[in-house]
């Protein structure tokens, strides 16, 4: 009796228990159904250290990448090493092994996988039709919030026959690139053709495939050791990532109670590392198969001894304790949300968003967020879009993920220190593309001299650092970690600005302007006015640290030149002498002095004008919608907001979500016409339309002020920004209408 009830309360945890939770969270699952099999596009599990992608079958192997895990080999631009994959099951009903069948119809029916991103568990289920067999198939797969070096698989089966059946648990490497360009060091002109050559071989055989798909390969990790036990169901594999750290992954089999297992193989091979298993199943019975596996490397956590314990211990502990944790420590980051009453669908964005921002972040340590996330994509480096973009949204809802992201920047300081001192410069110049493990230059050979002339990036990191002490009031941090930051960038800064005795006031020449098309030129706004705002920031952490600051930072701020035009009444791109005529991405990086990190002091009218101005230049110089990049529509919704026109913010962010969403699971691409997935920066500059947006808030010296009138779009009853933390204490943002339909912004003790 005691065994009987033991096995329903299993199948009411793995088949009706993240239902029930997820119900309870309206606005958080995504859910592919059999219309999805011609056009999917894989999302993935995280937890910030590690991952596994997902596939329409559930049981594939799929990439996997971990945090700091990067291949350098030597010429190559770093790339992310694939770990083994891990989540790959497969089942043999007799007829046919399921990962073998192509995904139809009829061979897949009654087919639902749901992303339930409350719990943060991907749930598929179908009947896998062959030969006259007919299996019910329900797989649970999470990589888990509480345990970081654990994912779980779990795969059930309802089979409608009796007779023998074979499960295969595998980890497999992933194999080496079919392609290698050198992109370090040799022109892309000298790559093209054979890059188009295997673009087109990847473009044929996927269509969701990236367009660099060819450039933006994995990279590799050279299998060092691997092993099956057939006594203790459990298969491991170390390896190392070229010129890289070691990996480790072990995995623990967990069987149903009860069954016999007829016949068992092994296979031990630098290719896979396998345990199949034959067994007889009864019609009509349930039985659940789970994989526990234990990822790490040498920087995070022990290796073959370490992983093969954790494991065991997964095992020990049981498929329904570990869902349970893993769910409760979702929960709690959810206690932080962003809830529109009112509009469904932009809930169920917004949740998407904060989801790939969540999995993506870690707690306390030093690591960044890449451009992409954990995937090959741009390689797997960091950005200014770490500090930027994805930061703002980080550091008001969890401050202790937000503190990773500038952390990441004191620990790699010394290799942006040689960056400055290799150009001829003071302090530390950040590479433009940084690795997320050494912080070294990372950036492909094309792109070298445009990264090392937009050196918006030192201010933009700087002013993170100065938020984060804003946002948290910790002095203990800024004065060990964040100053050190500020100072060396400050001087970075100072050194790179030149005094014009003539009209005194001080320039910075030779830049990329944001809108990248326009390299080396003098006096981009953006630029400049980071740049000044970078150097007070520097002052005003001085004094809290009780430093004394250098005199040329408020100099140089005082009379930094920010290009204007006194005729029309708005800010310039950049210096008046360069025609501002040339197709681009943005049309202008104009809207980007309105940007919340920075929010260039001016007029209303200036800002009105700054709007249309850069609306217009959208409209004329981006050569069609398939090519606007998703960051210039979420930032001019910002803008729209600032000047107060809701109407407008509504309808540049209705536009972020339509063309960029790719189906099934809310997954962004850079433009509409492209797939450059997983693009975090636009996710984060999504939500800070909430946080800062429609709020008017703003991080400033005074703390968190509203300094624009709150705005609500007319289809909205309200906007909440649940869980805000502001030095150590939580409160609760609400927008609302009053009773004569005036909007109202209200600071409230927490809910939760």
């Amino acid at each position: 009796m005691i065994k009987t009830c033991s096995f329903i309360v299993s199948l009411f945890l793995l088949f009706i228990a993240p239902g029930i939770l997820a119900a309870d969270a309206p606005g958080f699952d995504l859910t592919a159904t059999q219309e999805n099999f011609s056009l999917y596009f894989p999302t993935y599990l995280a937890n910030g250290f590690f991952t596994t992608s997902s596939s329409l079958r559930g049981t594939d192997p799929t990439l996997s990448f971990m945090v700091g895990v990067i291949d350098y080999t030597p010429g190559d631009v770093p790339h992310p090493a694939a770990l083994p994959s891990w989540a790959e099951m497969d089942y043999f009903d007799g007829a046919a092994w399921l990962n073998a069948t192509p995904v139809t119809p009829s061979s897949f029916r009654d087919y639902r996988q749901t992303l339930q991103m409350y719990d943060g568990v991907l749930s598929t289920q179908y009947v896998f039709a062959s030969s006259g067999h007919a299996t019910r198939v329900a797989v649970t797969t999470f990589v888990s919030e509480d345990a970081t070096h654990l994912g779980v698989t779990s795969l059930s089966l309802t089979p409608d026959f009796t007779g023998i059946v074979r499960l295969r648990f595998t980890l497999r490497p992933h194999p080496a690139p079919a392609h290698r360009f050198l992109l370090a060091n040799v022109p892309s002109a000298e790559l093209r053709e054979s890059e188009a050559e295997a673009e087109a071989q990847i473009r044929l055989s996927d269509p969701t495939a990236p367009e660099r798909g060819a450039e933006w390969y994995p990279g590799y990790v050279n299998i060092q050791s691997f092993a099956a036990s057939d006594a203790q169901r459990i298969i491991w594999i170390t390896g190392r990532a070229v010129d890289g750290p070691q990996i480790a992954e072990a995995a623990a089999i967990g069987l149903p109670t009860g069954v016999k297992v007829i016949e068992s193989k092994l296979q031990k091979s630098p290719q896979v590392a396998s345990i199949e298993v034959a067994l007889r199943v009864e019609r009509g019975r349930t039985y659940a198969f789970t994989k526990y596996v234990a990822a790490s490397q040498e920087n995070w956590g022990g290796l073959k001894s370490s992983v093969i314990d954790w494991a065991k211990e997964a095992r020990a502990e049981g498929f329904g304790s570990l869902l349970a944790k893993h769910q409760s420590a979702w929960h709690g980051l959810w206690k932080s949300d962003i809830v529109v009453e009112g509009d469904p669908e932009i809930q169920r964005v917004i949740h998407s968003d904060l989801f790939y921002l969540y999995e993506n972040s870690t707690v306390n340590t030093t690591w960044a967020m890449e451009g992409c996330g954990l995937s090959p994509n741009y390689w797997g480096h960091v950005f200014w879009d770490s500090d930027s973009w994805d930061f703002p949204a980080l550091v008001l809802l969890h401050p202790d993920r937000a503190k990773s992201l500038v952390t990441f920047r004191y620990r790699t300081l010394p290799a942006a220190e040689a960056r400055a001192k290799s150009y001829g410069y003071r302090g530390a110049m950040y590479p433009w593309e940084s690795d997320p493990q050494k912080g070294i230059e990372s950036t492909d050979h094309d792109f070298v001299p445009i990264g090392a002339r937009e050196i918006h990036l030192d201010a933009d990191i700087a002013i993170s650092q100065w938020q984060y002490y804003l946002a948290t009031g910790d002095t203990a941090w800024l004065r060990d970690y964040g100053y050190r930051v500020i100072r060396e960038t400050a001087e970075f800064l100072t050194s790179r600005a030149t005094y014009n005795r003539e009209k005194s006031r001080y320039e910075i020449l030779h830049v990329c302007s944001p809108d990248e098309i326009y390299n080396d030129v003098p006096n981009d706004s953006f630029t400049n006015a980071v740049t000044q705002k970078a150097l007070r920031a520097a002052v005003a952490a001085a004094g809290v640290v009780g430093q004394p600051p250098d005199a040329q930072w408020a100099e140089i701020a005082r009379k930094m030149y920010i290009p204007f035009s006194e005729k029309e009444q708005r800010h310039l791109d950049f210096d008046e002498t360069v025609p501002h005529d040339r197709k681009s991405w943005m049309g202008s990086a104009i809207s980007w002095l309105s940007y919340p990190p920075l929010d260039l002091a001016m007029s209303n009218e200036v800002r009105r004008n700054d709007y249309n101005f850069a609306i217009k230049s959208l409209t004329d110089l981006t050569p069609n919608a398939e090519g606007i990049n998703d960051m210039v529509p979420v930032i001019l919704s910002i803008d729209a907001a600032a000047v107060g026109d809701a109407a407008n913010a509504y309808k540049r962010l209705e536009f972020s979500n339509g063309p960029f969403l790719k189906p099934p699971f809310n997954v962004r691409s850079e433009t509409p016409g492209n797939n450059h997935l997983y693009i975090l920066c636009v996710s984060s500059g999504f939500l800070e339309n909430f946080l800062y947006g429609f709020t008017g808030l703003r991080l400033t010296d005074q703390g968190l002020t509203a300094v624009y009138p709150p705005i609500l779009p007319s289809a909205w009853k309200s906007v909440t920004i649940k869980g805000v933390k502001l030095h150590g204490q939580s409160y609760d943002y609400v927008i609302i209408r009053d009773e004569a339909g005036n909007v109202q912004l209200e600071k409230r003790a927490a809910t939760v």
